[in-house]
Formats: C-alpha cells, sequence, structure tokens
C-alpha cells in the first residue's frame, strides 16, 4: 500500500486531522489534581501494603503531564521517614509509579493468581529520580465479552481487587456496563413495552455480552428483578471508584437492535430482521435492528444514554456495537454512512462531548464484506476524531495497516490473546514486545495508546504484565532478561531452575509468531472424533523440560502461592500434550484395527491420565469447578434464581447454547469439569471404537455426537455441588504425574512425529 505523504512516522496525525484529535484529547482529560485521587489512590497503598503505606508518599499533580499523556515521578526525599515519594499527573500514573517502585527496587509482583508483597526492611531508598512518560494517551482494558466470560458472577469485593490491579497496571480506560439493563427495562416500559416482551430480550447473565452487541436475545433468561438491583449497586461502586483514581469510564450507548416489542407499541416504525448469529437459529438470535434514518433510532438512543447519564454521570466515553459478526444488510457505503452517524447522533443527542469507542473486530472477521470503502464509509460516517477504534487483535491481525491507520479515525493498538477464558500456555511475545512501536511510526500513524482485550481474564498472568508494562515504554524490551527478572519477582527469590523454566516457556509456548489465535483446540477439551487438530506452534519437549525444572524448585519456592499456581498451570499444559499423544495412539490402533492397544491407550487416558490431572485441578482454588458455580450461585436470593444461574455457568463452559451451538468455545481445565465433562466424554468415545472393532461395524460420526450430546447436557443438569476449596497437595500430585509420564512424553516429543 502506498503511504501517504504526512509528517514523520510517529509524530502524531497529518495536520489536517490536528483539531479533531485535540478535541478528543481536551474532552477526555482527566479530573486530575483534585484531592479526590490523592486520596484514593492512598487508599489503595493502605490496601495493598498495610501498615508499610506510611513510608510511602503519594500525590497527584496534573501540571506534569502539561497537557499531555500520564507521567510520574519517583525520588527519595532526604532526611524524612518516607522512603520514596510518588508523584503523578493523575491517580492511575501514580498507582503505576507506585508498581513501578515495588517491582523494580521491592521485588514485588502483583497478578490475577497471586501478590507477592515481601518488602525489604527498611524499604529501599533511590539513588536518583525517576521519571516516566507514557508514549501514548490511553492504556485501554477489558472486552466486551470478558463481561460474560470472567465478571458474570463478580461481587464488589472482586471489582475492587480488579480496579487495583487496573490501576497500579496504569489502565486509564476502561468499559463500566454493569447495570445497563436495569436502565434499558426503565427505557422500554417509558416506551410501552410490558415485561414479558421484555423478559424475551434479554439474556441469562452468563450470556449478556451477545446480547448487548445485538447477537443473541432470550437464551437462558430471563433477568430476574434482583439482577438488576445488585448490578446498579455495583455499578455505583465502579464508576465511582474508577473516576475517584483517574480513569476514564466507557458506558454502553444504543446501537440500533431494539426488541421485537418495538414494532407492536410502533406498528410504522422501520426496522429490519437480521440474520442468524452463528450456529444459533432464530429462536434465540435475528434481533431487530432499525433503520438510521427512522425517527425511533434517535429518540430510543438519546433517552437510553440521558438516563443513563442522569444515573451515573459520564465521562463522555460511549461505546456501541452495530455490526459485531453480524453482516449488513447493505453494503453501500452510503448505508454503512447513515448507521454510524445515526449511532453517534443518538449520543451527541444527550451528550454534545460524546466520543464513541467502537470495537474493530469486525473489520478482520468479515474481511470479505468490510472493504476499503465499507470501512471508510463508515468510519467517515463521524467526524474525525470523534471516535476511537479499538484495533481488538492487532498481534496477529492488524487492520490499522491496510485502512491508512483506520482512515483517519484514532486507534488503540490492542492484544486479543485470549479467546472464551481458554486455559492453555500461551502468547505472541514478539509480536506484542515490537507491534505497539512499529503501530507509532507507520505513515500518518492514528494511534494513541495500547489496550489489553482478552474474551477471558485469569490466566497466563506473564503476557499481561509484559503488555502493561510495554504500555509505558518507549522501546521495546530484552525479553529474556525482563522474563528471568519477572521469575524472581513472582516468586519472591531468584532460583536458577525457576528462571530456566520460565525463559524455555517465553521461547517456546509464549512465542507464537505469524497469525495466531489463542482458541484451544486440544482433544482433551474437545468432542471427541476421528480427525483431531493435535498441531503445536511450539516444541512440546520444552514444556516437559519446564516442568522438570519447575518441580526441581519446589523445594525451595514451595511455599509461594503463584509458584503453586504456575507448577498447576504447566503441569496442566504437559497433560494436555499427554492426552494428544494418548488419541494419536487410540486414533492409530483403531485405524489399525489394534484392539489391544485400543484398549491400553484408552484405558491410561480414561482411567488414569484424566482423573490425575482433574486431582490435580482440584488441589488450587483457581482451577475449581465449584468456585464458578457458587460464585454464580452466590449472586442469587432465591434457590430458583441460584438453579437459574448455575445452569448459565455450566452452559456457558460446555454447549454454549441449547444444542451445543457453539460447543466448547468457552472451554476451562477445571477441577470437576475434566473428569465429570471431558473424561466422561472420552470414556464414551473409547467404548464406542472397541465395540466398532468388537462388531465389525464401521464408526459413524454423527450416531456419536447424538449419544454424547446426551452426555454432555446431563452434565448441565446434574445438580452435583463441587466443592470451592482445595483438596490435595498440588506438589505431590505433580510429582506424581512427573514420574508416572515425564520420560516416555519426553522420548516421544523428541522423537517427532510416527
Amino acid at each position: 500500500m502506498a503511504a501517504r505523504r504526512g509528517p514523520e512516522p510517529g509524530l502524531g496525525p497529518a495536520p489536517g486531522l490536528a483539531l479533531p484529535f485535540l478535541l478528543l484529547l481536551a474532552a477526555t482529560a482527566g479530573r486530575a489534581g483534585d484531592p479526590r485521587q490523592e486520596e484514593a489512590v492512598r487508599a489503595l497503598a493502605r490496601r495493598l501494603l498495610g501498615a508499610r503505606a506510611a513510608a510511602v508518599s503519594l500525590s497527584v499533580d496534573p501540571a506534569l503531564a502539561a497537557g499531555g499523556p500520564d507521567v510520574y515521578r519517583l525520588w527519595s526525599p532526604p532526611g524524612t521517614g518516607v522512603a520514596v515519594a510518588v508523584e503523578g499527573s493523575s491517580g492511575v500514573a501514580a498507582a503505576a509509579g507506585l508498581y513501578r517502585y515495588l517491582r523494580d527496587f521491592c521485588g514485588c509482583h502483583l497478578s490475577w493468581s497471586g501478590a507477592q508483597l515481601r518488602l525489604p526492611e527498611p524499604l529501599p531508598r533511590l539513588r536518583a529520580e525517576i521519571r516516566a512518560a507514557a508514549p501514548g494517551r490511553y492504556r485501554y482494558y477489558q472486552n466486551v465479552c470478558a463481561q460474560s466470560y470472567s465478571f458474570a458472577w463478580w461481587d464488589w469485593a472482586r471489582w475492587e481487587r480488579e480496579i487495583d490491579w487496573m490501576a497500579l497496571s496504569g489502565i486509564n480506560l476502561a468499559p463500566a456496563f454493569a447495570g445497563q439493563e436495569a436502565v434499558w427495562q426503565r427505557v422500554y416500559r417509558n416506551l410501552g413495552l410490558n415485561q414479558s416482551e421484555i423478559d424475551k430480550y434479554f439474556t441469562g447473565p452468563a450470556f449478556l455480552a451477545w446480547n448487548r452487541m445485538g447477537n443473541l436475545r432470550r437464551w437462558a433468561g430471563p433477568l430476574p428483578p434482583a439482577w438488576h438491583f445488585k448490578q446498579l449497586y455495583l455499578q455505583y461502586r465502579i464508576v465511582e471508584r474508577m473516576r475517584s483514581l483517574g480513569m476514564t469510564t466507557v458506558l454502553p450507548a444504543f446501537a440500533g437492535h431494539v426488541p421485537q416489542g418495538i414494532l407492536r407499541v410502533f406498528p410504522r416504525v422501520n426496522a429490519t430482521r437480521l440474520g442468524h448469529w452463528s450456529h444459533f437459529d432464530c429462536s434465540y438470535s435475528c434481533t431487530y435492528l432499525l433503520d438510521p434514518e427512522d425517527p425511533m433510532f434517535q429518540v430510543i438512543g438519546t433517552l437510553f444514554l440521558k438516563e443513563l447519564i442522569k444515573e451515573f454521570g459520564t465521562d463522555h466515553v460511549y461505546s456501541a456495537d452495530t455490526f459485531n459478526e453480524m453482516t449488513p444488510l447493505s453494503s453501500d457505503p452510503a448505508y454503512l454512512s447513515r448507521v454510524s452517524n445515526a449511532v453517534f447522533r443518538s449520543m451527541t443527542g444527550a451528550d454534545p462531548k460524546a466520543l464513541w469507542l467502537m470495537q474493530g473486530w469486525l473489520f478482520q472477521h468479515q474481511p470479505d464484506f468490510w472493504q476499503p470503502a465499507q470501512v471508510r464509509a463508515l468510519l467517515h460516517g463521524v467526524p474525525l476524531g470523534r471516535m476511537i477504534v479499538l484495533d481488538l487483535f492487532a498481534e496477529s491481525k492488524p487492520v490499522y495497516q491496510w485502512t491508512e491507520s483506520f482512515y483517519g479515525q484514532p486507534f488503540i493498538w490492542c492484544m486479543l490473546h485470549n479467546f472464551g477464558g481458554n486455559h492453555g500456555l500461551f502468547g505472541t511475545v514478539e509480536a506484542i514486545n515490537h507491534g505497539p512501536f512499529a503501530a507509532r511510526r507507520f505513515p500518518n500513524s492514528t494511534m494513541v495508546g495500547t489496550g489489553l482485550v482478552p474474551e477471558g481474564i485469569e490466566q497466563n498472568d506473564m503476557v499481561y504484565e509484559l503488555m502493561n508494562e510495554l504500555g509505558w515504554r518507549q522501546e521495546p524490551l530484552d525479553l529474556p532478561s525482563w522474563v528471568t527478572r519477572y521469575a524472581e519477582r513472582r516468586y519472591g527469590a531468584p532460583n536458577a531452575a525457576a528462571a530456566g523454566a520460565w525463559r524455555l516457556l517465553l521461547r517456546s509456548v509464549y512465542n507464537c509468531t505469524g497469525v495466531c489465535v489463542n482458541h484451544n483446540h486440544s482433544p482433551l477439551v474437545r468432542r471427541p472424533s476421528l480427525r483431531m487438530d493435535t498441531e503445536l506452534w511450539y516444541n512440546a519437549s520444552d514444556v516437559y523440560e519446564a516442568w522438570r525444572l519447575l518441580l526441581s524448585a519446589g523445594a525451595e519456592l514451595g511455599s509461594s502461592p503463584t509458584f503453586l499456581y504456575d507448577l498447576v498451570d504447566v503441569t496442566r499444559q504437559a497433560a494436555q500434550q499427554l492426552v494428544s499423544d494418548y488419541y494419536l495412539s487410540i486414533r492409530q490402533a483403531f485405524q489399525s484395527h489394534a484392539l489391544p492397544e485400543l484398549l491400553t491407550a484408552g484405558g491410561v487416558l480414561v482411567y488414569d491420565l484424566l482423573p490425575e490431572l482433574d486431582s490435580l485441578l482440584c488441589s488450587h482454588s483457581l482451577f475449581l469447578l465449584g468456585r464458578w458455580l457458587e460464585s454464580a450461585r452466590a449472586v442469587a436470593t432465591s434457590g430458583r434464581e441460584a438453579e437459574q444461574y448455575e445452569l448459565n455457568a455450566r452452559n456457558q463452559l460446555t454447549l454454549w447454547g441449547p444444542s451445543g451451538n457453539i460447543l466448547d468455545y468457552a472451554n476451562k481445565q477445571l477441577g470437576g469439569l475434566v473428569l465429570d465433562y471431558y473424561a466422561v466424554r472420552w470414556s464414551l468415545f473409547v467404548s464406542v471404537l472397541v465395540e466398532s472393532l468388537n462388531s465389525g461395524r464401521p464408526f459413524h460420526q454423527d450416531q456419536f455426537n447424538q449419544a454424547v450430546f446426551q452426555v454432555e447436557r446431563g452434565f448441565i443438569y446434574n445438580k452435583k455441588r463441587y466443592p470451592a476449596v482445595p483438596v490435595g497437595d498440588t506438589m505431590e500430585i505433580s510429582r506424581k504425574l512427573f514420574l508416572k509420564y515425564y520420560p516416555s512424553a519426553l522420548r516421544r516429543s523428541l522423537a517427532g512425529p510416527a
């Protein structure tokens, strides 16, 4: 693609874009400098450090940024009881500076899987002042799907921990989507819809992310009244805390989708029924989209946003996705511009300062439809600088490169990384270490920040620590050196074996190159068949060796919670590889009509490896099915609600729909799920193959699918209560698995494919 002439790479937008950009930046400038942010970041430090927080001085001064991106500085004041002073241009910047000090000078670590906060005594003093400026205005966080895959059942205590982590990570732009259904219900009732029509529109809690994007309706619903009250309460606290720390909250806006009841109340409204989404038929998808020129588009959109702003206030940034994985009704550029313009006008009708934050997923998801003319038309339906596009999958499929930097609209370079909240060691470390810097150097770049947008969280902590650090860097990191320091911080002590394990993981599972999609297709977590994908992007032997090294470090590091988490995770990855090996043996034995070999390989898989893996997962609280299910039940205010929420939680992990519509998309490797869902499927598969050989009748996948569906559905409705407290010794279980499987596994991986 020929580059347009403009300013030198990385210096900012072309001259014609300068004014819109300045409007964008001014509109979203934080409320830095008020005492509220200083008190909020000091309270965070007290939650994190307890009494030791007294040795840290925290302050906020907006002048530090001089109108540009966030800045923090660290120094040790002479002759005081304060070990370090941290000053930030916002509460978030001050929190990021605090974590920089804890990480680089105190050897501390904070992640989803645990904290390592063994502070030196006394706290170290700095020899010279340190000053850091963010290279872009925004560090964005959250994927709309994570609202369902990860956040669905959170209470305030869990949200508080997440917002603390966000602030310490330097996140300053994030959605606040809780409670919107309560506001929508109010709007729909005011418009004349009855409760039955509303109930037929909202999905259950575990599927609201796709209801909000117009993909899905009614499935696993309705929403009980108590759900709305609890979510409103959460949203009040979420937006208050985020804003108190200087974060810009992104609120939901109207994208054009409406319940069918709107057509009853307004029979002359111009609305078209969209096609089905994914593998759902029109029983649960095919929502209605208002024509952009119908007057009701502005009435509904503005009414909703005014009601939302009245309830929660605003930071003037709004999210709406009209065509997420949905083909527009027309490819005519004029139509597409009318749609985006209608969405934007419905925002400015309620808030003249509105900025539209839009996911750019649609452009790479349906590239045949979204050709340059269509992309340009959709983006240019909004004034330049009044939209921010999330280049959602930039580490693998960047869109800015083939759209001339989104045709002038600002964008955020995002790392998607994870689909469905799947477990599985994975990363594209070279891509994220270089990608953001290349995007800034792109001719006429309109990049305004970096973002983390996983569909599910609480996995692969290392990748997110790295990406958060890169959000404050001016150049790439030396990754082998960085990961060595990471291991030391994470476990609280240097250990050669642990560092060696992490360097092996860095070069293998965490270094996928090219177009990499982290969606776990391991035979372990997929419905069995004779055509399963076992291909790896790395050398399996590196994971086995990392497993050996971590176990050898256990005597020294075994008291570290983060070490035990990683030992489970690496052992789990090794076991996942072993499942693929046994699957290949099963398939080869069946195709060769070798019944003894089939019985041997199938027996080891079903009666030893999978039960042992389940025992391992049951030994750690963060790998328990019961934790997910009990958190769903805890939100309920009645037994009936508890049953509904638990069915939501079980279905999302497994069938993802009434009939396996998006089967195993959100697969997890959890204690209880492995034994009672995945292992039961494998047992049936092996039994059917054995029967096929014994009887001489061919194996039919369709017949097996019908039989195994009953197993899958049976799990959802088995009503078994799974423990939310771990059982067993992680080190001992991992060592037992290692002694039993490591020698032959290493030989197979080194030998390569048969």
